[in-house]
């Protein structure tokens, strides 16, 4: 048994670096897309995401979660917000990456953390500890830091943190799997998407079929790329600890910054170095505290006899009960996507 638990823990692994390691190199795939517009990239995006996730659940049979989310008006217009959000969502961050922003986009995934708090308190009406509201102000700082850097406010970067934090809320609430989320968004953003790609073509400015073949494979491996690092995820999140995946999804933004600043070459004055500086603080923060609040919680869990008091083990019985106390489940991950 703890042979095969070891063996689950590293395909976990392999999986969660999988995930985030394809989401970290996206800014690859994005370019050789050109000369598709940002626009029609986002339109192949969703058509094909539909087609290859709606095959893999032909594949698999699982199609009774359709029929109940239809039967239910509150989750399925949860469902549609959420296509709405994801769709901003991966435009800005199509455009960015095509239109050399590639670290300011990398930037919106390393506040999203900040953000996503910050909605807990608005929204949620959630208290903080003060390590998290110290962070939280420390990410305040590097924005109006960057926004000196960069002469603007990191637009890009609050776009797509704001907007990925808006749809990780709809998205608990929506509480579907991932791949299965994913098939319900795109399904909701297929008719719009086909009907542009269809207009665009009729007005003679679709590259799909002008641009030849590898052009067109390329588009329809948009669904691929979407959902492929989905069902990785989804793989991982069930065999490691959130504290692990917590901390594997730093890789995504850190290998768009790499990417970002040594192969795309963008600049990186003093004041953008200082502004992210103050980013990594503020996620340095986060989580120290939350490995010491998962240590505190799981402290009653590992009290040993020796630590008890004399007079309690003195009272307890000589002989150990028959049958062991039921352990509880580890709890699930609900896989959501950078």
């Amino acid at each position: 048994m703890a042979g095969s638990s070891t063996n689950e823990g590293r395909i976990g692994l392999l999986n969660g670096f999988a995930a985030y390691g394809m989401w970290g190199l996206v800014p690859l795939f994005w370019p050789l897309l050109k000369p598709a517009g940002s626009v029609e990239i986002l339109a192949h995006r969703m058509v094909w995401s539909l087609v290859f996730v709606a095959a893999a659940l032909l594949f698999v049979r699982r199609w009774a979660w359709a029929g109940e989310l239809l039967r239910q008006p509150r989750r399925l217009g949860l469902v549609v917000i959420a296509a709405a959000v994801i769709t901003v969502n991966w435009g800005v961050y199509i455009w960015a990456v095509n239109s050399g922003h590639v670290v300011e986009a990398s930037l919106g995934y390393f506040i999203n953390p900040l953000v996503t708090i910050a909605i807990g308190v608005l929204l949620l009406k959630e208290r903080l500890r003060p390590v998290q509201w110290a962070a939280v102000g420390v990410g305040a700082a590097a924005v109006l830091v960057l926004t000196i850097g960069y002469g603007r406010p990191p637009w890009i970067s609050l776009c797509l943190a704001f907007s990925f934090a808006i749809y990780g809320l709809v998205k608990k609430k929506v509480n579907l799997g991932g791949v299965e989320s994913l098939t319900a968004e795109t399904a909701v953003q297929f008719l719009p998407a086909l009907v542009y790609l269809l207009w665009l073509s009729g007005r003679g400015d679709s590259t799909f079929a002008a641009e030849g073949t590898g052009h067109a494979l390329l588009l329809a491996s948009t669904g691929v790329v979407t959902a492929l690092p989905l069902v990785c995820f989804g793989a991982a999140a069930i065999r490691v600890p959130l504290s692990t995946l917590g901390l594997l999804q730093y890789l995504a933004p850190v290998f768009q910054f790499l990417l970002g600043v040594l192969y795309f070459g963008e600049e990186m004055p003093v004041e953008r170095w200082a502004g992210f500086a103050l980013v990594w603080l503020a996620l340095a923060l986060l989580t120290a505290d939350a490995w010491r609040a998962a240590r505190r919680a799981r402290r009653p869990l590992d009290v040993t006899a020796a630590d008890l008091p004399a007079r309690v083990r003195a009272e307890a019985p000589a002989t150990a009960p028959t049958a062991a106390a039921p352990t509880a489940a580890p709890s699930g991950a609900d896989p959501v996507r950078p």
